[in-house]
Parts: structure tokens; C-alpha cells; sequence
């Protein structure tokens, strides 16, 4: 196939809908340049002012510059009985800066008669009203025909005709959604066929959930049978069992169906992607991920292993590196590099190849003891900076201490105290804090800030533990990561040992040395650029 396919992300909207997935507004606008990045054509960011943090969010988005993808706000369709332009949910949406907006419409029978409780004509009239009113406000308007499987099974001709309404009232395009995610691959490509027939030149869209464990499959039909806008979440996370698993999906029309949806480069970003999302939702990969999980390319001894070694063509189904993957067997001193040569280079870090192979092998040590850098960009530069010797340290320690005392009254009081050198001159500074991270955060402050005033800036915007080896239990290995913001950027660091306090200290270090390091770089940049003006 040649077509374009659309690719449209749910996962700030819908992928929060699942069991213990949170993300702070911070966090999400980390997660849009990452989907950016990626190649992703339309992100949704949920819909404006339903709560703060969605008010937050819109708000830092409408000031964040994207390369290629645009922001979808999302609402539903007017209420009953309000007209479309005294709709204050559709009123939100007009105003917001979002180009595009996704409405979701009921489009089966039960759904109207059950839940919205109006006549077919009224539920047909909302979805028209609220699409041309959306439009005649310059957006670019979709709908997400909720249901519509579960209608088309029961009523076809009533289903087709809130699409036919939809489209007829100028909608971009209208998504077919199997909402409860029971529909299996024939019934998605009988529907959707019968739908693109009807309605010729109609631009369609498949939206679908995971609970028959059909999602991508049912995605990839609907490719096959016409739709050119997929939906779905990174990772595949999202209410119930999951949406559709895009980072599948996208791996799949490229290299398996022939649809070019990404560059080769944007593919490569696959897995580091995927990761990321995990890591910012403080839960672990799936190992077994397709494409994208450690273990989607590992290859034990045996048969397996030496029939990678002869030709990895023998188990592999494709390139792991095409996606940003790797293979656990027979890894050649080349694996990586390329990956950090990239990585380097943006950061203006020069590295050669056999630096390049170096650090590829630190950081797979680091991995075996439990650190991950996919959302620890911070700490990952700063490895980088050590290997290649451009890493000056902010101090040099000499120890720290916290403790932590519960009162018979249950009040707790946390203090720290840290010793260290900077520039020769021994600094000793003790703080109190609300936790022993805060108390230590405020006594390295007290101290570097004398000589590091800018520093002063940077705050902890998300802290996150994770115990690595449950079995052990208090006595497990931990990792930390910690988001700074000097109220721009953001970036993240990591720390992982046996006591969390140190672990703590690790990622807390990193944060600050990390925008330090920048900052050195900042003025040796001006300072090279005004002598070379001044000859």
C-alpha cells in the first residue's frame, strides 16, 4: 500500500483511563515533544478546563513549539436540549487554541435510547450541530463514533447514518470506535467496508480497545479496508485492558503492511519512546512487548542462538535496530553507537568510535545493576561528559548524614547535613526539610548557591521510587528519578542503590550538575563568539 496513514495519539487522554496511570501537566508536555519527535501527526491532550490539570496543561501547550505534530482538544457533543453555540463544553473547545478538536458522538441505539436518553433524531442532530458549529469556528473537526460496532450489529442503518450526519456537517473525518473492544477482525472489516461504500470520499478512522485482545489486529484490518487515520496509545495503555497499542500498530504498517508512516530515523525513536512513557508513569516495560520489550529480541542458547549467529534472519522477523531495539545475543562492539553518537552530537559532546563502543558498554553495565536512562536524559548526558572526559564536578563530597526523628506526639522532623569542598573551601551546612530528599536538597543548596547563585532556580518537579527486586523487600534495590525545572526546561535524572536515601542523593546531584554542565557550555559559547567578534 501507498496510501498516508494518519497517526493519532490518545495516550494523555484516554491512555489515563487506565488502572494507576497518572501523569502531571509537566509531565505530558514532556510526553508531546516526545510523540513530536516520533513522527506522531495528532496528539490528543483531553479536553480544556474539564479540571486543572487540564487547564495547566493547554495552557503550557499553547506556549510549546512542535516540529510536525498538532495538539487535538476533545469533548462530546452538545447536550440535549442546548443549542449547539450555548453549548459551554463546545464553547470551551472553539476557543481553545487547539486547530483540531475530537468529538465523540453515540452512534448506536442503545447508547441513545440507554444512556443520552433522546430520540435517534435528536442524537443525529447533536452530532450535525455540533460538528458545523465547530467548523464554522475554523477548526477542524472529527468524530469518534462511540460504539460503533456494537450500533452497526444491532442497527446498521442507523449507525451509517450518524457518520453520514457527521460528514455531511463538514467533519474532516469520522472514526469508527469499538468502544467496548469485544468485536473481532471479520466484523471490523465487513463494517468498515460497508461504510467506505457508502459514503465515498468520507475520510474514516478505527478506534479500538483491547478486551478480546483483537485491538491491533482489528486496527490493521481496518487499514486494509480503508480507514486512513489509526487511534490508539503508547504502550497500549488505557481503561479496562488497554487501547490499541500504537507503538505496535506503527511497526507494523511500516514494516510489515508496506505504509509508510515514519521516517527510517523517527522508527529508530520506537523504543526509546516507549520506554520513556513507561518511566514517566513509574511502572516497568513489558519485557515481552512486540518490537519494542527487552526480551522481543532475546535469544537464549541453543538452536536459537546459533541460528542468529549463522544469520539473524533465522529468528529475528525484522531488524531490532530498525525499530530502536536491540538483540541479547551477539552483540557487536558496534551495537548503540550510533544511537549515542546522535545523543552526543546534540549535546555538543564530540565522541569518537571507540568512545562511542565505551560508553555502549557503561551504560549496559549500568542497566544489569537496575538504571535505565530513557526518562533520565539528565544523568545519561552527564555519563556521556564523564566518559569523555568535558565532566567537571560542582564538589567534591566528603559525606552526608540525615536523620529523621518521630516525636511521641507523631510529629516528624527530618534534618541534613553535608560536607563538602568546592574550589578548596570546606562547606558544612545543615537544613531541615519535610522528607529527607528536601532536607538534603536544602543543606547541597545552602552551600553551592554561595558559588552557584543561578542554581537557586532549579526545582524538583516530580520525585518517583521504584523497588527493582521485590523478593527481597526492604532490603530490595531501588530507583529514583527525579524531574528539575529551572521553569523552561525539564529534564530527568537517576539513582539506584540498596538505601533509597543514596539513591536519592544520586539523582539529586545529577539534577543540578546536569543544568551546571549547561550553563558552562552556555558561557564558553558567547565567550568564544565574542572573540571571535572582536577580531
Amino acid at each position: 500500500m501507498s496510501r498516508r496513514v494518519q497517526l493519532y495519539d490518545a495516550t494523555l487522554r484516554d491512555g489515563m483511563g487506565g488502572g494507576g496511570m497518572s501523569l502531571t501537566a509537566q509531565e505530558k508536555v514532556r510526553v508531546v515533544h516526545r510523540l513530536d519527535e516520533l513522527g506522531v501527526d495528532l496528539i490528543e491532550a483531553g479536553f480544556p478546563s474539564s479540571n486543572p490539570k487540564e487547564q495547566e496543561l493547554f495552557d503550557l501547550l499553547a506556549g510549546e513549539r512542535l516540529e510536525h505534530a498538532e495538539v487535538v482538544g476533545f469533548g462530546m457533543t452538545r447536550r440535549r436540549g442546548v443549542a449547539a453555540d450555548a453549548d459551554e463544553g463546545l464553547r470551551i473547545l472553539a476557543d481553545s487554541f487547539a486547530p483540531v478538536v475530537t468529538l465523540v458522538g453515540k452512534s448506536s441505539v442503545l447508547h441513545v435510547e440507554k444512556v443520552v436518553r433522546v430520540s435517534r433524531e435528536e442524537n443525529l442532530a447533536m452530532i450535525a450541530e455540533s460538528i458545523a458549529f465547530l467548523v464554522a469556528q475554523g477548526k477542524r473537526a472529527l468524530l469518534d463514533a462511540e460504539h460503533f460496532f456494537d450500533g452497526w450489529r444491532d442497527d446498521p442503518q442507523y449507525a451509517l447514518a450518524c457518520v453520514r450526519a457527521a460528514a455531511e456537517a463538514g467533519a474532516e473525518r469520522v472514526v469508527l470506535c469499538d468502544t467496548n473492544g469485544g468485536s473481532l477482525p471479520s466484523q471490523v472489516t465487513s463494517a468498515l467496508s460497508a461504510v467506505a461504500a457508502a459514503l465515498p470520499g468520507v475520510e474514516l478512522g478505527i478506534h479500538t480497545h483491547d478486551d478480546g485482545g483483537c485491538a491491533v489486529a482489528n486496527t490493521l484490518v481496518a487499514v486494509e479496508a480503508g480507514a486512513t487515520q489509526v487511534q490508539g496509545t503508547i504502550n497500549g495503555i488505557g481503561e479496562r485492558t488497554g487501547n490499541a497499542n500504537l507503538v505496535t500498530i506503527i511497526a507494523d504498517l511500516q514494516l510489515k503492511m508496506g505504509i509508510e508512516v515514519l521516517t527510517s530515523e523517527q522508527l529508530a525513536l520506537l523504543t526509546p519512546t516507549a520506554h520513556f512513557v513507561d518511566e514517566l508513569l513509574n511502572r516497568s516495560p513489558d519485557p515481552a512487548q512486540p518490537y519494542v520489550g527487552k526480551h522481543a529480541f532475546a535469544h537464549k542458547a541453543g538452536l536459537h542462538a546459533a541460528g542468529i549467529r549463522a544469520d539473524a534472519a533465522t529468528f529475528e522477523h525484522i531488524d531490532p535496530a530498525s525499530v530502536g531495539n536491540r538483540r541479547d545475543v551477539l552483540v557487536s562492539e558496534l551495537s548503540g553507537r550510533g544511537t549515542v553518537v546522535e545523543k552526543a552530537q546534540a549535546a555538543g559532546i564530540d565522541v569518537d568510535g571507540p568512545t562511542g563502543a565505551r560508553i555502549v558498554e557503561r551504560v549496559k553495565q549500568l542497566e544489569h545493576l537496575g538504571y535505565q536512562f530513557e526518562a533520565a536524559d539528565g544523568s545519561f548526558e552527564l555519563l556521556m561528559r564523564k566518559e569523555t572526559g568535558e565532566y567537571e564536578p560542582l564538589f567534591q563530597l566528603e559525606s552526608w548524614r540525615v536523620i529523621v526523628e518521630q516525636r511521641a506526639e507523631g510529629k516528624v522532623e527530618t534534618e541534613a547535613t553535608i560536607r563538602i569542598w568546592i574550589d578548596g573551601e570546606r562547606y558544612v551546612r545543615t537544613a531541615e526539610g519535610n522528607g529527607p530528599v528536601n532536607a538534603l536538597d536544602s543543606a547541597l543548596r545552602s552551600a553551592i548557591c554561595e558559588i552557584h547563585p543561578h542554581l537557586t532556580e532549579i526545582e524538583l518537579v516530580n520525585y518517583k521510587v521504584r523497588i527493582l527486586d521485590e523478593s527481597h523487600g526492604t532490603g530490595a534495590i531501588t530507583r529514583v528519578l527525579i524531574d528539575a525545572s529551572d521553569g523552561s526546561d525539564v529534564w530527568g535524572t537517576i539513582g539506584v542503590g540498596e538505601n533509597v536515601i543514596a539513591a536519592s542523593w544520586q539523582a539529586l546531584v545529577d539534577s543540578l550538575e546536569f543544568r551546571e554542565q549547561g550553563l558552562r557550555r552556555e558561557r564558553a559559547a558567547a565567550a568564544r563568539s565574542e572573540s571571535a567578534g572582536a577580531q
